[in-house]
């Protein structure tokens, strides 16, 4: 409890220092202002609260804020989507008695697998929250080949971002994206802030990386439902991918990411190249899977 309550304190004492009085709407007295952005007092007079009772809630006392509080401080806070999606997990997360939230799907079924290999054309996998990869077609795995380089099982995109030498190069973006990933792995954070494997993946990427603690301290978060994506492939080259990701109502916490481009760009060209490769790559592995198992019957 007392980790919500501190990330409540700094998550809100950071989002109220961004907001400027002009753009709050109000008169900025003299230029001495001891606090950047807005004072205690401004948020609380814009919200319809009490001086002290906003000092309560900034000090991580929103158990048992009302969803009217909540609005009207995410609207004099100027939250976003994402942004009001977190302060009302902490919300919850701060009330001692929790509603549990359905837990995320920890596998993929073979209905949706389907659907995956049906993508012929294109790159698409199965993510979770925490950005495990779980399942993939065979575009997907050779677009994102550097990612499944690692031994570990499921391979994580935000670890490989961190932890990989390979990113920089991969992630023509690279800034962006690790902004990004962090930001969308505090989100999940707020939603399950009790998940061990959530947990694990912060503390590891918090002790190995420095790049990852600075974008974490940040408290920023996003959703991240589609875009471009600028990748090196270490195989065709560059790529600028157009990316949806599409919730599976039916797997909860799943998201199916699905790339393309478009007819007769240089990135389209690219695809069809990766794609011989990744059938190439296909091809030999059967045929090494085939000749250890001929060894193995020798023996």
């Amino acid at each position: 409890m007392a980790e919500t309550r501190s990330e409540i304190r700094e998550f809100l004492s950071s989002r109220r220092a961004r907001i400027t009085p002009e753009q709050a709407g109000l008169p900025a007295y003299g230029g001495n202002r001891r606090v950047p952005g807005l004072r205690r007092e401004e948020v609380a007079m814009l919200t319809g609260v009490s001086v002290d009772y906003y000092v309560r809630l900034e000090r991580g006392g929103l158990a048992g804020a009302s969803e009217s509080v909540l609005d009207a401080l995410a609207r004099t806070l100027r939250l976003d989507e994402a942004e009001r999606e977190y302060l009302f997990d902490l919300a919850r997360a701060a009330t001692p008695v929790r509603v549990p939230r359905q837990r995320p799907a920890a596998s993929v079924r073979p209905a949706v697998l389907q659907v995956l290999e049906a993508v012929s054309d294109a790159p698409a996998w199965v993510r979770n929250a925490r950005h495990d990869i779980l399942a993939s077609n065979t575009m997907g795995r050779a677009l994102y080949s550097p990612v499944f380089d690692d031994p570990r099982r499921p391979v994580n995109t935000t670890r490989f971002t961190y932890l990989n030498p390979a990113a920089r190069q991969f992630w023509r973006d690279y800034d962006q994206i690790a902004n990004d990933a962090a930001a969308m792995l505090r989100l999940e954070a707020g939603r399950h802030p009790h998940d061990p494997q959530l947990i694990n993946l912060i503390g590891e990427l918090s002790t190995q990386s420095e790049v990852f603690r600075q974008r974490w301290a940040s408290r920023d978060v996003m959703h991240h439902r589609s875009g471009v994506k600028r990748i090196h492939h270490p195989v065709v080259g560059d790529l600028d991918l157009n990316f949806e990701s599409l919730e599976l109502p039916s797997e909860p916490g799943l998201v199916m990411n699905v790339y393309t481009a478009p007819a007769g760009s240089p990135t389209a060209d690219a695809l069809k190249v990766l794609a011989s490769w990744a059938a190439t790559q296909q091809t030999t592995g059967a045929a090494e899977g085939a000749e250890a198992e001929r060894e193995a019957q020798a023996l």
